[in-house]
C-alpha cells in the first residue's frame, strides 16, 4: 500500500510526525542533558536505554560526544572555545549549521576524551552505538517506509532535522541571543519562551545556566517545563530519582543578623540574590530617578533597568557608553549600581576564610542601611533573614 501497513491519512500522519518527534526530544533533555550531562537526576537502566536506543534510531547521536560537546559549551560559553556561541560566531552560523558545528567539535583533539566522564561505556554502547551510529537511522527508514509508505520518507525527514534544527539550532542560537532573562548568569542565555513545551522545556535556558545542575528549567511559577513534568511521571513511576533542583533561598522573619548561615545562603543563592535586587532595588529606584514625564519615563527608565542589571564584562563600548551616561544623571542610581558590584564581589571572594566572607557581607549591610536609599535599606534588612535551604 502507498501509505504503508498503517494506512494513515494527512491528519494522522501529522500527529505521528508530532508524536515521534517529541519523544526524540524528551530523550534529549531528559537522558542526554539532564541526567547524562548534567548529573541532576539518574534513571533506571530500562528507561535510560530505551533514550539511548531511541536517539540511535533517530538521530545517530552518540552520548559520549553530546555530553562532552555540552560541558565543553558550559565551561567555554561565550569565549572563542565554546563550541556554537552565537555572541562569537553568529546567530546565522549557529542556527542554520548547529549540527555541523557538533561534528567540528566532536573532531577536536582530546574534547570528548576530557569531558566525556560518565557517560555510558558497556559493551552495546562500543559495538553498536558508537561504531555503527548512522546505522540507527538506516533503520529508522526502513521503519518508516513499512509504517507509512511513500509518505515515511518525508516523516524520516522531519525527524533527522528536528534534532539538528531545534535542539542544535534554535537552543545554541536563539537561547543565547534573543528572550527574556530572570537572572545575570555570566553568559548571554535566554529563555526563549516561559512555556517550555515544544523543545521538551530546554526553551527556559537562562534559566538552566543560572542553575546547570538542575533537573527542574522552570523558575517562576508562571513558567513551564514539560521536562520536568516527565522527570516527575518517571519518579512517581520510579523509574528516575532526582538528585539536585535549584531551590529559593528560605527566609526565616525572625532572623535578623547576619550570621554565616547568611553567608552561605547569600553564595548558595547568589542568582536569585541578584534577580531579588534588580527587582526590589534597581527597578524602583530607575523609576524613582527618571520618570519625570511618560514618555521619557518609558524610554529612559526601561533603557536603565536594562543595563544596570547587566554584567558590565558583556556589555559593549556604546552600552557603557549609555550606562555611564545614565548613572551621572543620578547619584542615587549610582550608589544603587555600586552597591550591587560590592554586593557581587562577596561571594568572589569564596577563596578567603569564613570570618573574612562574614565581615564582608556585614559590612555590606551596614552601608547599604547608611546609604539613605529606602529600597536598597530594606534589601539589606531582608537579606539578613537568608538561610540555607534544606536539602533535596
Amino acid at each position: 500500500m502507498i501509505n504503508g501497513i498503517l494506512d494513515l491519512n494527512g491528519w494522522q500522519m501529522v500527529l505521528v510526525v508530532l508524536g515521534l518527534t517529541h519523544v526524540t526530544i524528551v530523550a534529549v533533555t531528559v537522558y542526554l542533558h539532564r541526567c547524562q550531562a548534567h548529573r541532576a537526576l539518574e534513571l533506571h537502566p530500562l528507561i535510560a536505554h530505551f533514550f539511548r536506543f531511541w536517539l540511535w534510531l533517530t538521530t545517530g547521536m552518540i552520548t559520549r560526544e553530546w555530553v562532552s560537546i555540552h560541558r565543553r559549551h558550559h565551561a567555554r560559553c561565550e569565549t572563542a572555545e565554546d563550541p556554537h556561541s552565537p555572541q562569537v560566531l553568529g546567530l546565522s552560523k549557529v542556527l542554520w549549521e548547529g549540527a555541523e558545528l557538533y561534528r567540528a567539535a566532536a573532531e577536536q583533539d582530546g574534547l570528548v576524551d576530557r569531558y566525556a566522564h560518565g557517560t555510558p561505556d558497556d559493551w552495546i554502547e562500543r559495538h553498536l552505538y558508537q561504531r555503527y551510529n548512522f546505522a540507527g537511522i538506516v533503520v529508522m527508514l526502513a521503519i518508516d517506509v513499512v509504517l507509512f509508505g511513500i509518505p515515511g520518507v518525508a516523516i524520516w525527514a522531519i525527524q533527522m532535522v528536528w534534532i539538528p534544527f531545534f535542539a542544535a539550532g534554535v537552543i545554541n542560537g536563539i537561547g543565547h541571543y534573543w528572550g527574556y532573562r530572570n537572572f545575570e548568569s555570566p553568559d548571554a542565555a535566554t529563555n526563549i519562551s516561559p512555556w517550555g513545551i515544544l523543545i521538551g522545556g530546554e526553551e527556559l535556558h537562562n534559566n538552566h545556566h543560572a542553575f546547570p545542575s538542575s533537573a527542574r528549567l522552570s523558575s517562576r511559577w508562571w513558567e513551564f517545563d514539560i521536562g520536568w513534568m516527565y522527570i516527575r511521571l518517571f519518579s512517581v513511576l520510579g523509574l528516575a530519582r532526582v538528585r539536585r533542583v535549584a531551590r529559593e533561598p528560605l527566609l526565616q522573619a525572625e532572623k535578623n543578623a547576619v550570621d554565616m548561615e547568611t553567608v552561605k545562603a547569600v553564595i548558595s543563592h547568589r542568582m536569585h540574590v541578584l534577580a531579588n535586587y534588580a527587582r526590589e532595588v534597581i527597578m524602583p529606584v530607575a523609576n524613582a530617578e527618571l520618570c519625570h514625564s511618560e514618555k521619557h519615563c518609558r524610554r529612559l527608565a526601561r533603557q536603565a533597568r536594562r543595563l544596570l542589571v547587566r554584567e558590565e564584562a558583556s556589555l559593549d563600548a556604546p552600552s557603557r557608553q549609555r550606562l555611564e551616561s545614565i548613572l551621572s544623571r543620578s547619584q542615587v542610581l549610582a550608589t544603587v549600581h555600586r552597591s550591587r558590584q560590592q554586593l557581587q564581589q562577596v561571594w568572589e571572594r569564596t577563596a578567603s576564610s569564613q570570618d573574612v566572607l562574614l565581615a564582608a557581607l556585614q559590612q555590606w549591610c551596614r552601608e547599604a542601611e547608611d546609604s539613605g536609599v529606602k529600597a536598597l535599606q530594606e534589601f539589606a534588612r531582608s537579606l539578613r533573614s537568608y538561610a540555607p535551604a534544606a536539602s533535596h
